[in-house]
């Protein structure tokens, strides 16, 4: 569980640095470049639609064509070819029409598969301080709430409003085809439209964006709070929890609110335009029959395209109101798709001679006042075995995830194997990642040409659903089974391996064969074997397998650490014994340094450590 920077779970900050969200401008621009590869498709489906609406407008001269033959009192088989055509337009215009909405849908889910992808990419990407001040409800919103709203415009909306579109234009010009003072007397409902849209569109803006920062933030109190449920409990937070819940719901219920009543004075507005449309065209008809000007036929023509204009004008318009909120959610998803692109890329950095990793005068801050590391500098020689000690809060799994790569210092350098480390690397998994909040064990690179250079292994892992074998073979998918069961045999864990149902095969993970935390982990630390990383970093990656099993995990560790550079975060001080260097922590700074020999004779902070921790047991043994 991963505690927020307060310390305390649940605690959220409403100052949090919310990911970013990308401009009207540049979510256009996105979008073209998502729509681009499928041009051929987008325009075959607008032209089919084109045909389609096209032979739609014939429906109404043809009713017009039936209302003057009644008119003039012509025999009843007159009737008979306006009737046999409606029935053919009703058929060719349902064919063509599905054929184009088809394309259409086609495109779009196309379109969503591909940013889909691209926003999981740059998610899974996303350093991990990043993604704490941001704050876990962020990220979740987006990857439901707004994914969810542009699939739904994406399915529903974008085909309707091509429809839409395309109706409208073709339909104004098929009235100025009957008589131009028909269009004329038409476009006096424009007026009231636009003003209408303006409105609208100038309000939504905001209040959508509003609603879905705010229901990121409620999202983010729920997870928090259900996440530290059992911190909640044992400081009695129980009462503060249930106000903030209730007071982000509020504001979330505020403003779906105020989207409900921006919407009916939308509707309110369109029905004043339609009216005015409506009453103008027959006014208009009635003269031009009275003159002479046209039939009574082509009036009824006239009224009947401006009524078939309803369904398309509405429609159009109450879209926007699902294109309001899918452009909002779009910009939010095109946020997260950028930081990548647009983040700074650092320099390479040389480490110290015969140095595997140089952390140099390095301080880290989760947020003003909250300074964590004070300028620690360290060196790890190649194959060196070092780990961190200290009391909690001191800084032990921060240093970690620095020299891992999953967080950038606030100061100093980290530098692994001659290249300093950034955010841009590359994510291999060790212990599996969520990107979501949740102490989970990852395996975060520094960039490099020949796979990860650092995997970090925490102390709760993730046992991703599928096989055994699929599991393990996201550290390195091109493994064997030969070299899947090497790396179980070298943390001890191809005997269990073997004997479950059906070996590698047997599906673990949600809704599989679970594995308790210790066999969890020593599949963690397969992983971290077939990664084969020159520098691994353990952050409590034996903590979870309790008493019985620690001596066996850590057993597991340390055949995996073998031939490795390896920072590890000691939970227990057996792992300092056999570490070649013990480096003590106190309040964000290096206070000692040496052999467990040399510290605990030395009587300082380790020492103390030391006796508090071993008490009555029997020192282990120094490798």
């Amino acid at each position: 569980m991963t505690s927020t920077p307060s310390g305390i779970p649940g605690t959220a900050d409403d100052s949090a640095e919310l990911l970013p969200i990308a401009s009207g401008a540049r979510t256009r621009a996105a979008l073209r470049t998502l729509i681009r590869p499928d041009r051929g498709r987008a325009l075959l489906g607008l032209g089919v639609l084109v045909g389609a609406t096209a032979v739609g407008l014939l429906v109404q001269p043809l009713l017009g064509r039936i209302v003057d033959i009644v008119a003039d009192g012509r025999p009843a088989d007159a009737l008979t070819l306006p009737v046999v055509l409606l029935l053919v337009v009703a058929v060719v215009q349902g064919v063509t029409t599905t054929l184009g909405l088809t394309q259409v849908a086609r495109l779009g889910e196309t379109v969503l598969a591909r940013l889909r992808e691209q926003f999981v990419e740059r998610a899974l990407h996303l350093p991990a301080d990043r993604l704490e001040r941001a704050g876990a409800g962020d990220l979740t919103a987006r990857v439901t709430g707004d994914v969810a709203r542009v699939a739904e415009a994406v399915r529903s909306a974008l085909p309707e409003m091509a429809r839409s579109v395309l109706a409208i234009v073709l339909t104004l010009g098929a009235m100025a085809l009957l008589d131009v003072r028909f269009l004329l007397a038409a476009l006096l409902a424009v007026p009231v439209q636009a003003l209408t849209a303006r409105w609208y569109v100038r309000r939504a803006v905001t209040v959508y964006a509003d609603q879905r920062v705010a229901n990121g933030a409620q999202q983010q109190q729920l997870l928090e709070t259900i996440g530290g449920a059992a911190t909640v409990r044992g400081h009695r937070l129980e009462e503060q929890h249930t106000e903030k819940s209730a007071r982000r719901s509020r504001k979330a219920v505020e403003l779906t609110m105020r989207s409900v009543h921006l919407v009916l004075g939308f509707y309110a507005r369109l029905h004043i335009a339609e009216y005015i449309g409506l009453a103008a065209v027959l006014v208009t008809g009635f003269f031009l029959v009275r003159d002479g000007s046209v039939s009574i036929g082509t009036a009824t023509a006239a009224a009947l395209y401006f009524h078939s204009l309803f369904g398309p004008v509405n429609a159009a318009l109450v879209l926007l109101d699902d294109a309001q909120s899918a452009a909002a959610g779009l910009a939010r998803l095109v946020g997260v798709t950028d930081i990548e692109e647009s983040a700074a890329q650092l320099p390479h950095q040389r480490t110290e001679a015969g140095a595997a990793v140089t952390v140099d005068a390095v301080s880290h801050a989760y947020g003003p006042g909250r300074t964590v590391l004070h300028e620690v500098s360290l060196a790890l020689r190649a194959g060196e075995h070092v780990a961190l000690v200290g009391t909690s809060g001191a800084g032990k799994s921060t240093l970690a995830r620095l020299v891992a790569g999953v967080q950038q210092p606030t100061g100093g350098t980290v530098s692994v194997a001659g290249v300093q480390q950034s955010t841009g690397g590359t994510v291999s998994v060790a212990g599996g990642h969520q990107p979501t909040g949740g102490k989970v064990s990852v395996a975060q690179s520094a960039p490099g040409p020949a796979g990860p250079s650092v995997v970090l292994v925490t102390q709760e892992v993730h046992v991703f659903t599928g096989t055994l074998a699929e599991d393990l073979r996201l550290a390195r998918p091109d493994a064997t089974d030969a070299d899947l069961r090497t790396a179980l045999a070298t943390v001890y864990a191809l005997e269990w391996a073997e004997a479950l149902p059906e070996g590698l095969a047997t599906v673990v993970g949600e809704g599989g064969h679970r594995l308790d935390p210790a066999r969890a982990q020593q599949l963690a630390l397969a992983r971290l074997v077939l990664a084969d990383p020159p520098v691994a970093v353990l952050d409590e990656a034996t903590a979870e397998a309790g008493s019985a099993g620690a001596r066996t995990l850590e057993r597991s560790a340390e055949a995996a650490l073998a031939g490795r550079t390896a920072l590890v975060v000691a939970h227990r001080l057996t792992q300092a014994v056999a570490a070649d260097r013990i480096v003590v922590l106190e309040a964000g700074r290096v206070v000692e340094s040496g052999t467990h020999d040399e510290l605990r004779t030395a009587d300082g902070p380790y020492a103390t450590l030391w006796r508090a921790w071993s008490g009555s047991r029997n020192a282990p043994r120094t490798r």
